[in-house]
């Protein structure tokens, strides 16, 4: 199949696909004589793949490293867990940082809202004013 069949058929545009093929994530595919790709009918399941580990957090190097270890032969669930576990620590640290600034936010957001713009001094008196 050539590259809008396979785009169609996984829902990923053919743009990203030729995007993920120059990064590694897919194999190249084989070529007709007329130089178009030709996808085999299994080909749809590796941008299916990617597009669901992109959803759950992960980037692409951490994607092309789970599929380097299917491709070697080997389960790559073990690695999958590890990397899931890390993300899933990062994105709780980050989501500490968040609710650490909301108050402050508010804040900022409360002073902005009472300020007069024509008395807006220095670099920004909303943020500069102290408490």
């Amino acid at each position: 199949m050539q590259i809008g069949e396979l785009a169609a058929r996984s829902g990923v545009p053919a743009k990203t696909i030729r995007y993920w093929e120059a990064q590694g994530l897919m194999p190249p595919p084989e070529r007709t004589a007329s130089g178009y790709r030709d996808y085999d009918a299994v080909a749809a399941d590796r941008p299916r793949f990617i597009r669901r580990a992109q959803a759950s957090g992960l980037t692409l190097g951490q994607i092309r490293q789970v599929l380097d270890i299917s491709n070697e032969g080997n389960p790559p669930c073990e690695h999958v867990g590890t990397v899931v576990a890390e993300r899933l620590a990062e994105i709780e640290n980050r989501l500490a940082e968040l609710r650490a600034t909301r108050p402050h936010l508010r804040r900022l957001a409360e002073r902005a809202a009472a300020q007069d713009p024509t008395e807006c001094r220095g670099l920004c008196s909303i943020i500069t004013a102290e408490t």
